[in-house]
Parts: C-alpha cells; sequence; structure tokens
C-alpha cells in the first residue's frame, strides 16, 4: 500500500499505519491529559466538540477566515497574561454557539481546574463556531447543557462524523445551501519515532469545495443538476455565485493537539502553519464568507521544533478536513443530546 508521497506503508491491526520511516499514522493516537468529547442534537443539525486539557496546556490560534465567532483569542496572543488553557471548544449555532462555553466552564470548575485567582479558579475556554442554522432547526443551539454534556462524553479517542460541531456541517455553498453537500467533524493524527505526537480535529463546513490532493477527486462540493459535486472555482468563475451567499454562513474550525514542548509563540506559529492545510483540500479557503479558525493545543513532555510540528500540522489538518467529509457522508454518530 502506498500513502502521502509514495511510501511505502503497513497497516496494523489496531487500524494505524506505518510507514517504512517509522512513522505512524492513525485517526488518532491517545494524548497524555487532553480529552475529547461531543454533544448534538442531529434532529436540529447542530452540536459542539470540547477539547479539554483540565491539568493546563499552552495554547495558539490563527484566524484566517473573514466571518470569524470567536471567543477569547486575544488571551491567546503571546503579549498577553495568561499562559494555559484549560478547553477549547468547537461549537455550531453561529454567535449562539458560544454559549456552550459557560458549560465548559463549569464542568472544570465543578472539578477544580481554572487559573488561580485567589478567591477561585477560573477556567480558560477559548472558542470558534461554524455557522450551521440553514439545515435542522436554526432555532435550537448549542447551549451551556450542551457544552456541558459534551465533557461528560470526553475521551482519549474522539468519534468522528456528523458528531459535535460537525453534527450540522455543510461544504460547496456557493449556489446556496440547498445545493450544497453534508460535511462532518474529521481526525487524523501522526505519531514520530521520537514519541512527538501531532493531531487534527477539524469541523469542515466550508463554501468551498473539497478535494483529495492525491486524486484529484471532488470529495463534497456544490451539486450540479446531476447531483455530483461541482468545482466551486469554476462555478464562481463562470458568474453562478455568489449571489446565494450571506455573511458568515460557513466556516470550518478546528484544534491542532500535540504532546510536544511549545511556548506561546510557537504554538501561535503552528496554528498559523496548520491552515496550509486547509488551502491544500479546500478550494476556494479563507473567503469572505467563512470564518476559518484553527487552534493549536500544546500538552508538553516532547521536545521538538516547532517547524517539524507546523508541517505535520498542515498534514493533519488536511487529511482530518478528508476525514470529516468521508465520515459525514456515512451519517455516523447516532444519538443525541438535548
Amino acid at each position: 500500500m502506498d500513502r502521502c508521497g509514495g511510501d511505502r506503508v503497513e497497516e496494523r491491526e489496531d487500524g494505524a499505519w506505518v510507514s517504512s520511516g517509522g512513522v505512524e499514522r492513525a485517526a488518532w493516537f491517545p494524548l497524555p491529559g487532553v480529552r475529547v468529547g461531543h454533544a448534538h442534537d442531529l434532529r436540529a443539525r447542530t452540536g459542539c466538540t470540547v477539547i479539554l486539557a483540565p491539568e493546563g496546556a499552552v495554547a495558539g490560534v490563527d484566524v484566517r477566515g473573514s466571518a470569524p465567532g470567536t471567543r477569547e483569542t486575544d488571551l491567546l496572543d503571546p503579549v498577553n497574561l495568561v499562559q494555559e488553557v484549560h478547553g477549547v471548544l468547537l461549537a455550531g449555532g453561529s454567535a449562539f454557539g458560544l454559549a456552550a462555553a459557560d458549560g465548559v466552564m463549569r464542568y472544570l470548575e465543578e472539578r477544580g481546574y481554572g487559573l488561580d485567582v485567589g478567591v477561585g479558579r477560573v477556567p480558560i475556554v477559548p472558542g470558534a463556531v461554524l455557522f450551521d442554522l440553514a439545515v435542522g432547526d436554526g432555532s435550537r443551539r448549542p447551549d451551556a447543557a450542551m457544552g456541558y454534556a459534551a465533557c461528560e462524553t470526553a475521551r482519549e479517542v474522539p468519534e468522528r462524523g456528523r458528531v459535535g460541531a460537525g453534527a450540522g456541517a455543510t461544504v460547496g455553498k456557493v449556489l446556496g445551501h440547498p445545493r450544497a453537500m453534508d460535511g462532518g467533524l474529521g481526525t487524523a493524527a501522526v505519531r514520530l519515532p521520537g514519541g512527538l505526537i501531532v493531531g487534527a480535529v477539524v469541523a469542515v463546513n466550508a463554501v468551498g469545495h473539497v478535494m483529495d490532493p492525491a486524486t484529484g477527486e471532488i470529495l463534497a462540493g456544490p451539486r450540479g443538476e446531476d447531483g455530483r459535486p461541482l468545482d466551486t472555482v469554476a462555478v464562481w468563475s463562470a458568474g453562478q455565485g455568489p449571489g446565494a451567499l450571506l455573511p458568515g454562513t460557513n466556516t470550518t474550525i478546528g484544534a491542532v493537539v500535540t504532546n510536544a514542548r511549545l511556548t506561546k509563540v510557537q504554538a501561535n506559529k503552528v496554528a498559523a502553519m496548520a491552515h496550509d492545510g486547509l488551502a491544500r483540500v479546500i478550494r476556494p479557503a479563507h473567503t469572505m464568507y467563512d470564518g476559518d479558525t484553527l487552534f493549536a493545543v500544546a500538552s508538553g513532555g516532547v521536545a521538538a521544533p516547532v517547524d517539524l510540528v507546523g508541517l505535520w500540522a498542515a498534514e493533519m489538518v488536511a487529511e482530518a478536513v478528508l476525514d470529516g467529509i468521508r465520515q459525514g457522508a456515512t451519517a455516523g454518530g447516532a444519538g443525541q443530546a438535548d
């Protein structure tokens, strides 16, 4: 079997596969101190995902889309005081979905986690949202109860597909939501011989189409008259869009999670490099109608050059996008959290 640049790889019984250079790749590798949980309402087609690091982790962020919905991202600027976060929220519901962070904070506070401010502990929970109000029931959105529920389900190896923040994700909306195809939430991870792990969790909800760069196949995009996905760039260039689009009605959001030891400056650099992964598989990415936002969360433990972490962050983000489309098409994540 050949994957990624022609490296010869062998698939293992646990689902991971390893190249001749000893690089292991899988849907996910557990990281000490980090868990990922989802909650969703599949009837309403919305939900949220939380990356929990209760003991604290260094984090950075990079916002490339021009219609973002975010919370506590200024705090991640290296010049600002707080050095660690205790969780990261990814949610549907547009700006309404930011309310789910309140539930994440409550969950962490009840267990004694957060920044010690003398009179108590304040959990630090940055977050970002995507727009899913045009599918399912737009009057039902992620709230504090759903954020709390996502924490309760958090585990070392996350679910993928139509779950959490990906429950209502769609792709290829240049011709409007009725012509879009399902997105989803995907993951991908790599483990290097020295023990470095880099993983990505991405909810794919883009204006553009998603293409597998290995084959050139468009996996999801605006549907043509025959139901097949179209090339967004070609459609847009022909003057057929974006008349059906409204500002801020899309957005791909995610987080890179690693066991590397990073500073806040380096975590922000990794988040920036990770966006290369979106650009490799989403055409176009970072538009005026997207609020594309990626976090980088570093739990520490393994010394690694920031460029090495960043290059694998981009690779894993690209693979997580492809995984989200493939998993979302199978309508995974049965079950609901109301």
